[in-house]
């Protein structure tokens, strides 16, 4: 590369340098707006990721990480030959199946329904009521469950002995955990999880709506050729961000619901991390499985991504 190639690749850069300098100035305020959350996820998110190096130690807290002793790959081979490791995979992947095909989709429904509704006390009261679940903690959601289905005076039980039915034990009966869990997900999410979408339908242009009346289109007719193209981008990002948490479900929730009865059914990646990491102390192999959920999803992001522009969306990145 001559010096005349070399000048002109320095004055580009230089001037490039000069335009993101003006940008920022230019936008500063949003870029103000915008640091709490950035440094949020650098100090919680990214630092802590060097705490990965621990899933190749086997790490001692008194010798901390650069003093405890490297192990390579031992942690993950113990993890893949552990006969624990399908229980709990395949019982991560059921719940995270029932949450994409059962749950995901109510939000969307529920959304279409409040849209149709024209009298806005109404509406605002309906949202009031669905919305109120979710700033409960699981704590919370998983008591209220426990006491309408226990034996003992649960509203439920007491239900079907009135109606004739044998009382039944859902809360040790392993048949019960995954249809329990998905119920209690739904009744304290669904609420919430309009709200995109709501916000979504609000920027519809009423003139679509106004011509398909004037086709003779329903409202059915409008809510599936108009509302639901109009948001289809909304629920492609969020699809892609749900898979992303395919090995993702939460600790809190399962673990309420988890007992020794059914253990072979409710034990998830969460759960078992808690478990060897916290219980047992074995930090190395947790954070192993930790690393291991991780790496999937990111897989699984970058895979829907790819597919979601193939499809002709925009994807997330």
């Amino acid at each position: 590369m001559n010096d005349k190639a070399v000048g002109n690749l320095l004055i580009t850069k230089s001037k490039r340098r000069s335009e993101i300098f003006r940008e920022i100035k230019k936008n500063q305020l949003i870029y103000l707006m915008i640091l709490p959350g950035l440094l949020y996820f650098i100090i919680y998110k990214y630092f802590p990721m060097y705490g990965l190096i621990i899933a190749f130690q086997d790490y001692k807290p008194y010798l901390g990480i650069t003093g405890s002793p490297w192990v390579g790959l031992a942690h993950f081979e113990r993890l893949f030959t552990d006969p624990m490791f399908w229980t709990i995979f395949k019982n991560t992947l059921i719940l995270f199946a029932m949450n994409l095909l059962i749950f995901f989709p109510i939000p969307i429904v529920l959304a279409l329904m409040l849209n149709e509704v024209r009298v806005n006390k109404f509406k605002r009261t309906i949202q009031t009521l669905v919305y109120i679940p979710h700033f409960m903690s699981w704590v919370i959601i998983v008591s209220i469950g426990y006491v309408m289905l226990s034996m003992d005076g649960g509203i439920i039980n007491e239900l079907l002995s009135m109606f004739g039915f044998d009382k039944i034990n859902f809360l040790l009966n392993e048949s019960w955990f995954r249809p329990m869990y998905i119920l209690q997900v739904i009744w304290r999410e669904m609420g919430w999880g309009t709200i995109i979408y709501l916000a979504a339908m609000s920027a519809v242009d009423p003139g679509m709506y106004e011509a398909a009346r004037i086709d003779g289109a329903s409202r059915l007719r409008q809510a599936w050729h108009i509302t639901l193209p109009s948001i289809r981008s909304v629920i492609v990002v969020l699809v892609i961000l749900k898979i992303g948490d395919v090995l993702e479900l939460g600790f809190e929730h399962v673990y309420l619901l988890l007992n020794a009865m059914n253990r072979n059914v409710a034990e998830i990646f969460d759960t078992y991390v808690y478990t060897v990491g916290l219980r047992q102390g074995q930090f190395s192999y947790s954070t192993a499985v930790g690393f291991f959920k991780s790496f999937i999803g990111l897989i699984l992001v970058i895979a829907a991504n790819k597919l979601s522009k193939k499809a002709g969306e925009e994807g997330i990145f």
